[in-house]
């Protein structure tokens, strides 16, 4: 592997950084609002397919260049990307992007498989340009409040971590569920944030070991190409000695439009993550010692966009590479390992 360049190798940007949206459907156009907020960024340019994408977000950036796709972005000068494209395209759009000397932001999954991830991550390494991906549940103030507690082995030893995110939906647009889009089911497009919950709270350790099921309308899931999975368990063990249970879907019958929860347990104490009357957007965060509760954070908290507006106070700070990219490698391998233990013939 490459040695790290060093960050303080690269000039802040002195002025608001210039960037280029890929894809400004809702979750683009969303982080795009956010990141004008900050008065960090400049929309220098828009592309998306979609005429009415273009006009809503046009709204918020009216001096926008309208452009076609990636190549006329990366026509500019620009100093970074949004991309919020279908899954099969990030990779390699990504990869175009850093090889172009342009720092990216990228929608989850960064890439379908490890070995794409791998790819864009070594891209930004060679061009010294930051890569930065959308895992916004690290954002919301009930997360910081339980890794504050687990940064200061408040809670002990922790031992065992649940993680969940049942989707009583699933996707809209046809393209999840083909396995070549996508790169998988739910596990890929839910279960990705939960192994960067778990492992980003407890400060990435080593996956010793993953055993996973994956169910497809009710029965084992095949290995089918056109087949993905929208019910998945898995168990990580830890080099800590802490076992991971996953668990997500699509569609199931939750009662409710979703479940989401991450709950760490130690020898002292316990702190959970749980979304509020089924919501998609508002948490709560407690911690438990014994049988007695305390709140640690509520809603309302606007954490949707901070991803986005994270980076892009890294961008004009320094758009080197960051060596905590490394870390989006070890959730991709994570993934992989839960596909490949769990299909039946």
């Amino acid at each position: 592997m490459n040695s790290i360049v060093k960050q303080d190798q690269v000039e802040p940007i002195a002025r608001p950084a210039r960037v280029g949206f890929l894809g400004v459907g809702w979750i683009g156009r969303h982080r795009m609002e956010a990141m004008v907020a900050t008065g960090l960024v400049e929309v220098a340019a828009i592309a998306d397919p979609s005429p009415e994408m273009v006009e809503a977000a046009t709204k918020a950036a009216p001096q926008a260049k309208l452009l076609s796709d990636l190549d006329e972005l990366l026509a500019l000068d620009l100093d970074g990307v949004v991309i919020a494209t279908p899954s099969a395209q990030h990779a390699e759009q990504s990869i175009r992007a850093l090889n172009a000397g342009v720092a990216v932001f990228c929608q989850k999954p960064l890439g379908r498989t490890a070995r794409e991830v791998e790819a864009v991550v070594e891209a930004a390494r060679t061009a010294d340009r930051l890569i930065g991906v959308d895992l916004s549940y690290r954002h919301t103030e009930a997360m910081r409040r339980i890794k504050a507690l687990l940064q200061a082995q408040h809670l002990g030893q922790v031992s065992a971590i649940d993680v969940t995110f049942h989707n009583a939906y699933g996707p809209d647009k046809p393209w999840f569920y083909d396995k070549k889009l996508s790169g998988g089911g739910c596990v890929i497009d839910l279960g990705v944030h939960l192994i960067d919950l778990a492992l980003w709270a407890l400060n990435f350790p080593e996956v010793i070991s993953v055993t996973s099921n994956l169910l497809a309308q009710g029965r084992p899931l095949s290995s089918a190409p056109e087949e993905v999975e929208d019910y998945a368990v898995a168990t990580l063990l830890l080099a800590t000695g802490a076992v991971v249970r996953l668990a997500c879907s699509w569609r199931l019958n939750a009662g409710q439009d979703c479940i989401i929860d991450a709950s760490f347990y130690g020898t002292t104490g316990g702190a959970a993550m749980r979304n509020v009357g089924g919501s998609f957007y508002d948490f709560a965060a407690q911690r438990f010692s014994g049988t007695v509760t305390e709140q640690l954070a509520d809603q309302p908290d606007e954490w949707g966009g901070r991803a986005a507006t994270a980076w892009a106070r890294q961008l004009v700070r320094n758009r080197g590479f960051d060596p905590e990219a490394e870390h989006l490698v070890r959730v991709a391998e994570v993934i992989d390992r839960i596909y490949t233990g769990a299909y039946r013939p």
